[in-house]
């Protein structure tokens, strides 16, 4: 890349990044109710995007070769049960990924 074209891809990115933190301000302004749409919105996407990082996350796991899912399953109960005990998500995710590195370097 040339110099003007690294200095037009860092104002692209600078522009990027404005853009998508300031226009919720505008669109949404403070003395206007949310929109019911936007609440809903608000509310299953959550649980959507980890529903998807699961399936994305265990999509390749064969249960006929390797390790059989073994270290897979084994942090998922990890996860849950930390999620259960604690109620903290990021101990839940940080105690999953220990648990999986841990089996999967040590153990398969």
């Amino acid at each position: 890349m040339t110099v003007t074209q690294q200095i037009i891809t860092i104002g692209m990115v600078i522009l990027g990044t404005m853009l998508t933190r300031f226009i919720p301000f505008l669109v949404f302004p403070a003395g206007k109710p949310t929109p019911e749409y936007i609440r809903y919105l608000g509310k299953v996407l959550p649980a959507a995007v980890f529903g998807l990082l699961v399936v994305y996350c265990l999509k390749n796991v064969s249960l006929f070769a390797g390790s059989r899912g073994i270290p897979e399953m084994l942090s998922i109960v990890v996860v849950v049960g930390l999620h259960l005990w604690k109620r903290q998500m990021l101990l839940s995710i940080a105690g999953g990924t220990i648990c999986y590195m841990l089996l999967v370097q040590l153990v398969f």
